[in-house]
């Protein structure tokens, strides 16, 4: 992997994290289009860089994990289900899932919900910042659905958030703050088992890696954020209806797509 490519990488990772639009669709089209070769080092450095996305929440949010201890409660709670499912069906999914088909569907089958999200769970005068505890569960479940690639982590929190009843806002912030457990476990334990792979010589790609991955989520959640209470999520949903034809009919035509990060 060269500094481009990382840096590249790095950026998709970034924009793509917290948007409800798959960052795994996208790193498949990335990885395909730089012609990076799927290697166990380029799948450590996928890993690696979600740390530089989880300390843009951190450190943007940062005002709401001293507020109390009630958050940390109900962050646990919605963590409890994609936990244990992670640790009974992720080599499953990765087995059966993890293909360039599945993950198209799931682009163009979440991009429809996407259109109509808006009003299926308008809730314009919603003031809670934060779910109960049984809405912080229910949150936790959509985590599960996300498991299948290309439906996106943040765009089925994020329509949990607002099944029950959280306004886009508040949804979209609940599913950023539930990230941070949510990816430092899962990526915590894929590092722990290859840590090994990381040495010397790539080390500075691993920290310009993240540098870049940091800087561009930072940015990403900010303009999201204000991008939906004014918009909604119409625009992502076309987005993902367009990406999921595009890679459906790229793989129709042979393109021999790479599908090495995750």
């Amino acid at each position: 992997m060269t500094y481009f490519q990382a840096i590249i990488i790095a950026i998709i990772q970034g924009i793509t994290e917290f948007l409800p639009i798959s960052s795994t669709g996208h790193m498949i089209i990335a990885e395909t289009l730089l012609g990076l070769k799927s290697s166990e080092f380029t799948n450590v450095f996928a890993v690696c860089i979600h740390f530089g996305t989880i300390l843009s929440v951190i450190i943007l949010y940062w005002k709401r994990f001293f507020k109390s201890l009630t958050l940390y409660y109900k962050l646990f709670i919605a963590f409890i289900p994609a936990a244990i499912a992670g640790l009974l069906l992720d080599d499953f999914i990765s087995a059966t899932l993890l293909n360039v088909f599945v993950v198209a569907v799931s682009l163009l089958l979440g991009g429809i919900v996407l259109l109509f999200v808006d009003k299926w769970f308008s809730v314009p005068n919603d003031k809670s910042e934060e779910p109960s505890y049984p809405s912080a569960f229910k949150i936790g479940l959509f985590q599960i659905i996300a498991m299948i690639p290309g439906v996106s982590r943040s765009a089925a929190t994020i329509i949990g958030g607002m099944t029950q009843k959280l306004s886009r806002k508040n949804a979209a912030e609940f599913s950023f703050l539930l990230a941070v457990p949510t990816i430092i476990a899962a990526s915590g334990y894929k590092l722990i088992k290859s840590y090994s792979l990381i040495s010397s010589s790539n080390i500075n790609i691993i920290i310009i890696g993240n540098i870049v991955a940091f800087i561009i989520a930072f940015i990403a959640i900010k303009t999201f954020i204000g991008y939906i209470q004014k918009h909604g999520f119409k625009i992502f949903g076309y987005y993902r209806i367009i990406l999921g034809i595009i890679i459906l009919v790229l793989l129709a035509c042979g393109v021999d797509f790479k599908i090495g990060l995750d």
